[in-house]
């Protein structure tokens, strides 16, 4: 921490969102975030997760993870990717995120910095994304990648199988997306079936948003957290902070989660046609975590990418399953500045050779 001991807090952040452009020409934008102090440390990179914001790690909470991270001295850096609601909606996959969004990213941060090295966060498909980049060598000069929730083999609940194997499809040929930000503004008479079905099978909360993201992703009353684990504003906060997710994302999931692997959709050279034939081609630190009570992603998902680096890498990389936790409650749980930050902090401060 800096030498005052008043910890960081929103109030102190000094924010600066900068245009970058996606090496296929989409316009992405990069999250410059500091605080009072400038950082004594190197540049981390942060990515979020699909239907969501860079904002995703800034929550109204008293201690957020970017807080953390600036009072460990870090200088932080959050990109919002092909997938962020603060961006316009576009039809997009992961191999064009991983190829395009992600390696642009480090080569932006490095040329801001003059770093030579980085460090990444990364949640959910902004993980899936990012490991992708990783593993085929795209972004060599990442030494650590702190991956949470899900990253080379995803594994989802049962019933989370039958709705992305046989609802989203046939959603799919209806609907171009679908939004937890329907549950408060519907689009038209289709998305208004859809939330009287979410009203009526989910009962968990008053919050319409809330009901929708536990349909959308994953399977749980609620899906993505632990309603005992967040506080009553972040609870409302939410509201704001899920938007549009595109039905080709479903239908890359899908064909993932049956191969029980992450599998390339758009044939892009930059992208070997198996992310899992042979050892990925990274030598960055990988740290897998996900909490146990994860009903998104299982903890199987990152238990067995663990064992995949493991077998091509013994003793490298390192699997943390959290007790308490779930799936984006692990970075805004009401506790988590005392259950999880000092964990992730420990790791990304951990020399790699």
């Amino acid at each position: 921490m800096t030498t005052e001991t008043r910890p960081t807090t929103r109030a102190d952040h000094v924010t600066e969102v900068l245009p970058l452009t996606a090496l296929d020409g989409t316009a992405l934008t990069m999250v410059h975030v500091q605080g009072r102090h400038p950082p004594t440390l190197g540049p981390v990179l942060l990515l979020h997760g699909a239907g969501v914001r860079a904002e995703l790690f800034r929550p109204p909470l008293p201690r957020t993870f970017v807080d953390a991270l600036l009072d460990a001295g870090w200088d932080v850096w959050l990109l919002n990717w092909r997938a962020s609601i603060d961006l316009e909606p576009i039809p997009w996959t992961l191999d064009k995120a991983a190829a395009y969004d992600c390696t642009a990213a480090v080569r932006f941060v490095l040329a801001a910095t003059g770093a030579e090295r980085l460090k990444a966060i990364v949640h959910c498909q902004g993980s899936t994304s990012f490991t992708m980049a990783a593993v085929a060598g795209l972004v060599p000069e990442v030494d650590t990648v702190i991956s949470n929730s899900v990253s080379l083999h995803p594994v989802v609940p049962r019933f989370s199988t039958t709705k992305i194997g046989r609802l989203a499809p046939v959603m799919g040929r209806l609907l171009p997306y679908v939004s937890p930000a329907w549950g408060d503004k519907p689009e038209g008479l289709l998305s208004r079936a859809v939330v009287a079905f979410v009203r009526a099978t989910h009962r968990e909360c008053d919050n319409s948003v809330c009901r929708m993201v536990s349909f959308t992703y994953g399977t749980g009353w609620p899906a993505l957290w632990s309603h005992h684990n967040i506080d009553g504003a972040t609870h409302d906060w939410v509201r704001g902070e899920f938007g549009p997710c595109p039905m080709t994302f479903f239908a890359q999931m899908n064909r993932c989660v049956r191969a029980g692997h992450l599998v390339p959709v758009d044939d892009l050279p930059e992208l070997p046609s198996s992310f899992v034939a042979g050892p990925p081609r990274t030598d960055a630190r990988f740290v897998f975590l996900t909490g146990e009570d994860n009903r998104c992603f299982l903890p199987a998902s990152q238990q067995r990418s663990f064992d995949f680096f493991a077998k091509h890498r013994p003793g490298r990389d390192a699997l943390h399953r959290i007790g308490g936790y779930g799936h984006l409650d692990v970075f805004f749980g009401r506790n988590a500045w005392k259950d999880t930050y000092p964990l992730i902090l420990a790791e990304l401060g951990k020399r790699t050779q």
